[in-house]
């Protein structure tokens, strides 16, 4: 830090300025000439990937001269006596923050309200700064700086083997405010040692946010404390580049094949992509509820034409003896199915048309390589269509979603959701209803899925009847006609909306079957199967030549602390709400999660109702081309 001193040779009068709180304080010096960002010209920065696999810095090398902000103020002396002065700067993330006080007792910190992210210099053992004496009259400019990392506190669940992982707890997007606070040599001592170095706990307890310490606690009421707050000082957008490459991890492919980094391009699976690229190659993890039993069929059903009766018939006639039993398949080889374009900044992804002999489902994606809690996610992509010209599902599920990010290694405890107060959360993803219920998880997930299937809410009468004795030469006996309901609706397919809770019944409307939610002026229908059943899901009708047919289309997946809240649209600038869900509900995540974008082949056992079975629909004879043009997080 850098202070200057300098001696006004003329008798001033005192002057007493306020401190800032609630109630109007006086103090018996004055600060002026405040400048939190006096080394960068604006207020808005996009955070830089480089290195970034070990955290995000804020404001980056790349950015700043020094890879710190500066910050300047003035403090003048109005006192009659000679006294030393300490100050000491924070942020806080306030975007997504739980309000600081409680709402029922303001004297009191909000519950949660240690899950904020806020910090300051990221040395904990650095508590307040001393300006030194300063004399009567005279005054200091000072220049000092910091900078927003990840795990601010420094706490020992983000470490791995003794290294600080910063990215654990990555910087959060969005608004940040500054917080300047100055106190004198007498009352100094009045601030505790829990927040003075942000890394203790009350009591061997909990954290204390300074923010509710300073702003509504006892800090407030301290004497000769100068607070000052920056409420919108810094907004932070991350951006990740779609065409800097695809990173593949060869522990995710077979161990048996060898020489795994031949199968690369420029832009992929080389040498330089382990620590430059944003994206992974994504592999699904398949169980045998996947398993189908298809036709054994090759069709392009987009594009040849495939029928509702061409569908009947397969169904119909195709005994199981005669059927290829298969599970989606991965990708065998790395960067056979997804491709970083360069040129055109985009990701391409490709679900592989099938030959005789070699029959596939294949899933693909990719998943960002960095993780947030909360965030607006809003992806811009011409995803493959779903529906051919007669209105036929080509059995592709197009999915948008977040999950729990995992650690380098087998360690355990860093990245779980707050207690689960009433029964616990389901133990594990993939258990039965009789899975042991637990206090803590890890596991977390918002989707959007699309794909064709039906609303179960508001209830419908769904009956998808089949005859017992289907004879060729009697079409009526196994050209089985859609229900109206669903005919209604044929060039549509379902935009569904889940957030996966693990059944923990805290939320105060908790509840299964059919339930409504009312949000910006719209009722949204939910639907959870049972006390057990580990999502809460929405589905909303849209047209499958609105969303698929142009040259693209807007997702957002908006997560904040208390709700969640889904959005569509031709523009970023023209969204609309298909889903809501809040706390009262579910469940909300609070843990880091990462983004990922999939075309998929489901069982449409996991989607009861579905007018098509995805083992009666042709494995695809050409290629199903998604392509990704931007990502934002704000």
């Amino acid at each position: 830090m850098k202070i200057y001193k300098i001696y006004i040779l003329f008798l001033i009068t005192l002057l007493f300025v306020s401190c800032g709180s609630d109630k109007k304080k006086t103090c018996d010096y004055s600060v002026s000439d405040i400048d939190f960002l006096a080394n960068y010209d604006s207020n808005e920065l996009d955070l830089d990937y480089e290195n970034a696999l070990s955290g995000f810095t804020i404001p980056s090398i790349n950015q700043t001269e020094s890879g710190y902000f500066n910050f300047n103020f003035k403090l003048t002396n109005n006192s009659n006596k000679e006294k030393e002065y300490f100050y000491k700067i924070y942020y806080q993330n306030e975007s997504y923050k739980i309000q600081e006080c409680d709402s029922k007792n303001k004297a009191q910190q909000a519950q949660y309200v240690e899950e904020n992210f806020y910090g300051s210099w990221e040395d904990t053992n650095i508590g307040f700064k001393s300006l030194g004496k300063i004399s009567p009259s005279e005054f200091i400019v000072l220049t000092d700086s910091f900078r927003i990392v990840g795990n601010p506190r420094n706490e020992e669940k983000y470490f791995f083997y003794g290294e600080n992982d910063r990215w654990k707890r990555n910087p959060r997007v969005g608004e940040y405010s500054f917080m300047l606070v100055i106190v004198d040599e007498e009352n100094f001592e009045q601030i505790p040692e829990y927040i003075k170095h942000i890394n203790l706990l009350k009591d061997s307890a909990n954290f204390v946010s300074p923010y509710y310490y300073f702003l509504y606690g006892e800090g407030k009421d301290i004497k000769n404390c100068f607070v000052k707050l920056e409420e919108k000082a810094l907004k932070v957008t991350a951006k990740p580049n779609l065409g800097g490459g695809i990173y593949v991890n060869h522990y995710m492919f077979d161990e048996t094949i060898e020489d795994l980094d031949k199968y690369q391009s420029c832009n992929c699976n080389n040498s330089s992509m382990e620590e430059k690229a944003h994206f992974e190659q994504f592999l699904h993890y398949i169980d045998e509820s996947s398993r189908l039993h298809n036709v054994p069929v090759i069709k392009d059903v987009l594009n040849e034409g495939f029928t509702n009766e061409e569908y009947n018939w397969l169904s119909a006639f195709y005994k199981i003896e005669d059927r290829i039993t298969v599970l989606p398949q991965l990708a065998k080889y790395p960067c056979q199915t997804i491709k970083s374009d360069s040129v055109n900044n985009k990701i391409i992804i490709c679900n592989p048309a099938s030959t005789y002999g070699n029959w596939q489902k294949q899933n693909v994606g990719v998943i960002a390589r960095h993780g947030f809690v909360y965030g607006k996610y809003t992806v811009k992509a011409k995803l493959t269509s779903l529906l051919n010209d007669d209105n036929v599902w080509n059995g592709i599920t197009n999915a948008i979603w977040l999950i729990n990010q995992k650690g380098r290694g087998n360690e355990t405890g860093w990245n779980l959701r707050r207690s689960c107060n009433k029964n616990g959360y389901m133990k594990t993803y993939w258990g039965g209803r009789n899975d042991e219920r637990v206090e803590k998880v890890d596991y977390s997930e918002i989707d959007f899925e699309i794909l064709k299937t039906t609303p179960y809410c508001p209830r419908t009468k769904t009956k998808l009847t089949k005859s017992d004795q289907a004879m060729p030469d009697k079409i009526d006996s196994w050209n089985i006609e859609l229900p109206e309901n669903i005919k209604k609706d044929e060039g549509k397919i379902a935009v569904c909306c889940t957030n996966w809770d693990m059944a923990c019944w805290e939320p105060k409307n908790f509840s299964t079957g059919c339930h409504k939610i009312k949000y910006n002026n719209k009722t949204f229908y939910l639907h959870r199967w049972d006390n057990t059943y580990r999502a809460i899901t929405l589905k909303y009708l849209a047209s499958n030549k609105e969303l698929f047919g142009g040259d693209y289309y807007y997702y957002q997946i908006d997560w904040q602390p208390d709700k969640i809240i889904w959005r569509i649209g031709p523009e970023k600038d023209k969204l609309y709400e298909v889903g809501y869900v809040d706390q009262t509900v579910t469940m909300v995540p609070n843990n880091q999660m990462t983004l990922i974008i999939t075309q998929e082949f489901h069982n449409t056992n996991w989607w009861p109702g579905s007018p098509y079975g995805q083992e009666n629909i042709p494995f695809p004879a050409k290629d199903y081309v998604g392509e990704i043009y931007e990502i934002t997080i704000e």
